[in-house]
């Protein structure tokens, strides 16, 4: 069936559209984010400042899992030298309010995806219409996966790296709230972004803007930059590394295989066609 005909509406009618899209996900995220507040002391309590423990799930995990590689206690975290301090008098309202800005487009992310999907889908076939369900449901299943990778290891990796890491013994750690929220807001929101890739290529790959050819022929720059970004985020012991670089390198592939089927399928339209 031939695609529906845009020019039913003009430039401003789309505007209109798009502007209500973001009206409704704010909304949505604002509801979501009043929902949180009351949970709050969960939320920053066990949630936001749990990866600054010693007991934290990864640190036990890492230790556990240096015993079973037979690297004693090498990898095992009994203390974590830092404290997190506020220096400014609205510091500590502006990152609760944040915090739950951030928790609410979290936990509304499958509903803005839901206004993005009725947003694009006048462009798209009947049949692709049709699969605004299954759409939703991986967009939202990898999203949250990244934002879980970002936060049970990403962020205790960096949390353990910066608070081991000296200049000189003279020099104590103390950093400030706002670093530390930054620190996290960045890390799971970039994974849970990161691990949208496969549906971002998905969609670059029917428009013609990627090719599986242009991945692989570029995989390796990709492989060089998962492995600088694990480096930076891990402490020097290669099984910390694998552990980040492995989930985003699996990530990347999945996304040239995706864009090796969308494209072969669009070529054999295209014969069709023709």
């Amino acid at each position: 069936m031939a695609k529906k005909n845009l020019s039913e509406m003009s430039f401003l009618d789309h505007l209109e559209e798009l502007r209500w899209l973001l009206v409704r996900s704010t909304i949505a995220i604002i509801i979501m984010a009043c929902l949180t507040y009351f949970i709050s002391d969960y939320l920053f309590d066990t949630i936001i400042f749990g990866p600054t423990r010693a007991t934290f799930f990864t640190y036990r995990f890492f230790c556990d899992l240096s015993h079973y590689v037979g690297f004693a206690d090498s990898i095992c975290i009994t203390e974590l030298p830092f404290i997190i301090q506020n220096t400014e008098m609205e510091g500590q309202v502006n990152m609760f309010v944040w915090m739950c800005i951030l928790a609410g487009f979290i936990l509304s992310f499958p509903y803005i995806l839901w206004e993005i999907w009725k947003f694009i889908s006048p462009a798209l076939y009947e049949k692709e219409r049709k699969n605004a369900k299954l759409f939703i449901f991986v967009s939202s299943l990898l999203f949250f996966l990244g934002v879980l990778f970002g936060y049970f290891v990403v962020i205790p990796m960096s949390v353990n790296f910066v608070a081991t890491f000296t200049v000189s013994d003279i020099v104590k750690n103390q950093f400030t709230l706002d670093s530390y929220i930054g620190m996290v807001k960045t890390s799971v929101l970039a994974s849970g972004l990161f691990f949208e890739l496969p549906i971002i290529i998905y969609f670059l790959t029917k428009l013609g803007l990627v090719s599986p050819t242009f991945l692989r022929t570029y995989r390796k720059y990709a492989i060089i930059i998962v492995l600088i970004v694990a480096a930076i985020v891990t402490p020097p012991d290669v099984v910390s590394q694998t552990i980040v670089a492995i989930p985003m390198l699996v990530i990347f592939e999945i996304s040239v295989i995706i864009s090796s089927i969308v494209y072969k399928r669009k070529q054999k339209n295209e014969q069709l066609s023709n």
